[in-house]
Order: structure tokens, then sequence, then C-alpha cells
């Protein structure tokens, strides 16, 4: 395990969708993580593709934290045997808590609360609040209308045509982990760079 990429928040769905490779994806993404020592950090959830990316890391012995609000806890929606639970009063904590805990992000198919997610957290790249590495999981063109709508933006003079830069995206889980290391290290060297000029 690279020393600078120890945990990995991942947003997905709380659904399952309706293909079944989705939910390989994320069952084979939990692999891959715990394989390569990186600890999950996810939103806590049981359901869709949050309860089958955190089963699939715990069953392949790897280290998982739930960060989840109480009222969706008490709504029976938070998975009971992680490694850590962390409760919050409200969504917006949950995602700084989240975010705070992890050195990089990883983006499976999801729906409004996964967009929510990947913008707030590509926003605060953008005002330079953190530099960790982004990687959107294309399973099976699933965020190709995403990258078409930021691109749009470009052309139309909301979004610098830089910020393209600050997401990767991957065709196959088995990209996931190279991608994070690889950007990480990157961010680092540039770092250092800036430190020592």
């Amino acid at each position: 395990m690279h020393s600078r990429v120890r945990s990995v928040c991942v947003y997905c769905g709380s659904s399952h969708g309706v293909r079944p490779s989705f939910s390989d994806a994320a069952t084979r993404l939990g692999a891959q993580l715990a394989e390569a020592g990186i600890r999950l950090v996810y939103g806590g959830g049981a359901v869709g593709l949050m309860g089958v990316v955190a089963q699939s890391v715990l069953d392949s012995g790897g280290q998982v934290t739930g960060i989840i609000p109480d009222f969706l806890d008490r709504a029976e929606v938070g998975k009971t045997n992680l490694t850590e639970l962390i409760k919050t009063e409200t969504m917006h904590d949950r995602k700084a808590i989240m975010a705070e805990r992890s050195d990089g992000f990883v983006v499976l198919p999801g729906g409004l609360g996964t967009l929510d997610e990947t913008f707030e957290i590509l926003t605060w790249k953008q005002l330079q609040l953190h530099n960790k590495p982004i990687v959107l999981v294309n399973v099976e063109g699933y965020w190709d209308h995403f990258v078409h709508l930021v691109e749009h933006q470009v052309r139309e003079g909301f979004v610098r045509e830089r910020y393209l830069q600050f997401f990767r995206i991957v065709d196959t889980v088995e990209e996931v982990v190279p991608a994070l290391l690889e950007d990480a290290a990157a961010a680092a060297d540039m770092s250092d760079r800036l430190d020592r000029a």
C-alpha cells in the first residue's frame, strides 16, 4: 500500500440499479481495496451498492469506516458489522467527516446523492480545499453523460478546461487502485516542488 493512500471514500448508490454489473463492480472494488490494504470510508448504509462494497471489503479482510446521520441510522438503513461507525447529526457533517477521513475518492454508479457528493468534492478541489485523487468508475458508460455535462460547462464558459483534469475516468474496477496511487503520487510530487520553490 502506498503510504499516501491509506483510506478511500467511495460514493455510490443506496440502490442496486438495474444492471447486475453495478453490484459486480462494487463487489470487485471492495475486494481490490482490501487487497491493497486501503480502508473504505463510506456513508454507513447497509443497502444498495453502499452495502455491497462495504460487505465485500469486510469479507476480504479489510477495514471499513461508516459515517451515517442519526436519522438514517434510526430508519434501519445503517450497517451494523463495520470496523468503525460514526454517527452525525446532519448530512453536511457526514460529508465533511467522510472527506476528512479519506486520502482519495472513488465514485461508482449512484443517484442524486452520489451526484451531490461528487460535485461537492470536485468543487472543494476547485477551491483548493484539497488535492486528493478523484476516480469515477464508468461501469457500462454510466458516467458518460456526467463527463458530457462538464465538457458542456467548459464550452459555455462556466468551468475552466483545466478542471477536467480534476477527476479521472476508468472503465474497470481493476484500474481504480493504480489510478489513485498514481494521482496521489503526482499531487505529492507537485506539493513537494512548491514547498522547495
